[in-house]
């Protein structure tokens, strides 16, 4: 073993896909960031944990209407994700400049995209740890999949611009003995 840099140790444990988030402000403007610093925290409700801090123009948005679309984008869709990420809604209509297509969601204001494997309707349920940690926790009211899209690779990042691409699958289902209320 040889040290590892502590601050390249987000890197090595990287929990969820590459993201898009997606936010409506009152006035009904959307906004669509990329993000990767995601994590489920429990299975019902469904809750997530988003990091976002006040240098993304979406901050502001999610703090009045407390609420937001996580779509997650298949691996075809990479190069549009990492563009998105590299510009700002406060200079751009990204909707527009990335060629992304803005559904209507059940039950907020912020759009789905249409691009993606699934959109996540996320209303905020505890903002207690932004100030400190920028952690936002979600609770999925909605989920919608896309089962047009023909690739359902999804990506992840590992910083530095370096990202893998989810692989081969292994079903192992029926060793789920202790947690067969997660077995479809």
């Amino acid at each position: 073993m040889k040290t590892y840099p502590l601050d390249k140790v987000y890197r090595l444990i990287e929990p969820g896909p590459v993201l898009l988030v997606t936010t409506a402000d009152a006035k009904g403007a959307a906004n669509v960031m990329t993000a990767s610093w995601v994590v489920m925290m429990d299975f019902t409700p469904p809750l997530i944990g988003l990091s976002l801090g006040p240098w993304n123009h979406s901050y502001a948005v999610l703090r009045s209407t407390k609420e937001c679309v996580i779509a997650i984008p298949g691996v075809d869709l990479i190069s549009r994700v990492v563009a998105i990420g590299n510009c700002s809604g406060a200079d751009a209509d990204k909707f527009a400049k990335f060629k992304l297509t803005a559904l209507p969601a059940g039950k907020v204001h912020a759009p789905l995209v249409a691009e993606c494997l699934h959109n996540l309707e996320c209303r905020v349920v505890d903002a207690r740890m932004v100030g400190k940690y920028n952690l936002w926790v979600l609770e999925a009211v909605a989920a919608w999949e896309n089962p047009e899209r023909k690739e359902r690779r999804i990506f992840h990042a590992h910083g530095n611009g370096i990202f893998h691409v989810q692989g081969r699958t292994h079903d192992l289902q029926k060793e789920m003995t202790r947690w067969q209320e997660f077995v479809d």
